[in-house]
């Protein structure tokens, strides 16, 4: 033991457990943590806020009217203006909530990945993010079968 010479790689990591001072959750820190591994994994933070907003607009405003159509349908039902068939307002609902199902995935994949924001609708953005998540997933099933 005294004499014994270790490899540095094959010592585990140190791992230091801490509390913060708002009692919240044990907050778990590496320190061989490297900032490069961090960077190449994951979404930067830019992309990420960018995505955030396109999916608050584009996911926001189409939940906001499925829900507005139950809201006008009972008005204009309960003011005797119009007799609104439930059949209708749950399709011409339901038909919101998809536009905003829909408005998500255009969210997520019409957001530009370069520093600069790129265009107002994204389009072109689209077929190169769809290349990145195929390769993100071809990367993870190799590295689950590795």
């Amino acid at each position: 033991m005294k004499g014994e010479k270790t490899n540095k790689k094959e010592q585990p990591k140190e791992v230091k457990i801490g509390f913060s001072t708002n009692n919240s959750a044990p907050k778990i820190v590496s320190k061989k943590s490297s900032k490069s591994n961090r960077e190449k994994s994951g979404i930067p933070s830019y992309v990420a806020n960018r995505m955030a907003r396109r999916i608050a607009f584009t996911t926001g405003i189409p939940t906001l009217s499925g829900m507005g159509v139950f809201v006008g349908s009972y008005f204009l039902i309960s003011k005797g203006i119009a007799e609104i068939s439930p059949t209708i307002t749950l399709v011409s609902s339901a038909l919101c909530f998809l536009v905003g199902l829909l408005g998500l995935s255009y969210g997520i994949l019409s957001a530009s990945w370069d520093i600069n924001p790129g265009s107002f609708l994204g389009f072109e953005n689209i077929k190169p993010n769809i290349n990145r998540m195929k390769d993100a997933f071809k990367t993870t099933q190799n590295n689950i079968s590795s």
